[in-house]
């Protein structure tokens, strides 16, 4: 069930009203709860399995951690959670890419091994809730946050379907205050709500999937045939597709939850008008990045060490970033390249100081204008099917071979959109999107509602599953 489709409208519908009945709250509580495993399981059912081992799982190992007094008691208990959680994340996901590279290890070495194919399905959205639930129980180990007191709250917060499947990852500190009073949305959150899902279906189904999806789709297919014209309008048209993609679940997530009185986190604040590096990381899938710094940067040393322990640090975590996202040495190279730029920058910092700070309009321009072509670029190696194809188009941003297969009148249906949004981006870096909309005229913004209503039901393309759904 995917929130571009009729099914999941007529769910929420059915949702919104049972949540907004005269009942107990934790009846609602409750409905809200059943209605999270049935929109999961609406995919394949068996897996929802897999959501109560981790639910509890971590329910009793935090309430253990609560209790336990020796050290290596509580470490104990920690290894529990990482091996649970952990463990069916790697089994699921990484079991064949490790057979697959030990297979080839093997055979490099002269060995002949030809094992059965796994065969293995990826259950949906288990990084996220992976990383969720794990981020619960890191809280309880560090005396940051103290167990649950419900389990209804607890197992509520790991499956609440507006972001179980891709986030935002959102930490329990944030969502189980939100279930200790009724909530019930007012007039301005189901406005705002209601308003944001729309700006989600828009940057999805017309500009993800209508737009870029079809060129991105052409070039990636066939990398060895897009030459430079193709290698550099595929890349930016896979930067269009991914942020509309994700940013557009995320306003569908968040708007969702508002609509039903919580309040999720925000998980992309203009990205493609960052300065630098970092900015683009504090800025970029804000859950993800935030939940790699708090629990694996800081944790392995953080910057509190030697410049080159913190070169290393900033490499591991995003090589684990980029493995996150996928089990293949593309997604590794892909988080590699940003690793390298994220010391490479805080190397210049040392001379020139933080570019996030730097000052001078046109300076600023060409900084964000140089970190957003250099992030559409190395969206290449996230994109491609495996890492040779990832390769060869990288190699023909420079090439200068013919392009048989993009022609220059598919420049300006990339261009032009990608423009527009970094300037979108840079204009808006700063603002509150609530407040700016709601500054509009009435007429304004019924005219760019009804504009988007519009837009959404006369849409072409095909329907396509969200990107992250894969992860």
């Amino acid at each position: 069930m995917v929130f571009n489709s009729l099914t999941f409208v007529l769910f929420f519908a059915a949702v919104l009203v049972l949540h907004r009945l005269p009942l107990s709250w934790t009846l609602r509580k409750g409905n809200l709860l059943i209605a999270s495993y049935l929109f999961y399981a609406a995919w394949n059912p068996p897996f929802v399995v897999l959501l109560w081992i981790s639910t509890i799982t971590d329910w009793f190992v935090a309430r253990g951690l609560a209790n336990a007094r020796s050290r290596r008691r509580r470490r104990a208990l920690l290894g529990v959670s990482l091996g649970v959680n952990l463990g069916l994340l790697g089994y699921f996901k990484y079991a064949g890419f490790l057979l697959e590279n030990f297979v080839a290890l093997a055979g490099s070495l002269g060995i002949d091994f030809e094992p059965a194919a796994p065969d293995i399905i990826l259950p949906l959205g288990i990084s996220f809730y992976t990383f969720q639930t794990l981020s619960y129980t890191i809280s309880v180990y560090r005396r940051e946050s103290a167990p649950s007191r419900s389990f209804l709250d607890y197992a509520l917060y790991v499956t609440f379907f507006p972001q179980l499947v891709a986030g935002p990852i959102v930490r329990a500190t944030d969502f189980l205050p939100q279930c200790e009073e009724p909530k019930r949305a007012n007039a301005r959150q189901l406005g705002w709500g209601a308003t944001l899902l729309l700006f989600g279906l828009f940057q999805k189904m017309v500009l993800a999937d209508a737009l870029f999806a079809p060129i991105a789709d052409l070039v990636f297919a066939a990398p060895a045939r897009a030459g430079t014209l193709g290698a550099w309008v595929g890349a930016f048209a896979f930067s269009g597709q991914i942020f509309f993609d994700f940013a557009g679940y995320s306003s569908c997530a968040i708007g969702t939850a508002l609509c039903l009185g919580f309040v999720l986190p925000e998980n992309f604040r203009c990205p493609y008008g960052s300065l630098g590096f970092s900015d683009f990381w504090r800025r970029w899938h804000v859950s993800l990045s935030s939940w790699l710094r708090d629990y694996l940067y800081i944790s392995i040393g953080g910057n509190r060490a030697a410049t080159w322990r913190v070169a290393a640090n900033l490499m591991f975590t995003m090589l684990v970033g980029g493995l996150w996202h996928g089990a293949s040495w593309h997604f590794v190279v892909w988080g590699g390249l940003h690793g390298l730029y994220l010391v490479l920058e805080r190397a210049l910092r040392r001379l020139t100081g933080d570019l996030a700070a730097t000052r001078g309009t046109a300076l600023r321009l060409a900084v964000a204008l140089a970190t957003f072509v250099v992030v559409s670029l190395t969206w290449i190696f996230f994109r491609a099917p495996s890492l040779g194809a990832a390769t060869l188009l990288a190699t023909n941003l420079v090439s200068g071979a013919a392009s048989p297969l993009v022609p220059w009148s598919l420049v300006p249906w990339v261009g032009v959109p990608m423009l527009l949004t970094f300037a979108l981006h840079w204009t808006l870096r700063d603002a509150d999107l609530e407040m700016r909309f709601s500054s509009l005229a009435l007429p304004w913004r019924a005219a760019l509602l009804a504009g988007l209503v519009l837009s959404i039901l006369f849409a072409p393309g095909d329907d396509r599953a969200f990107i992250y759904f894969q992860f």
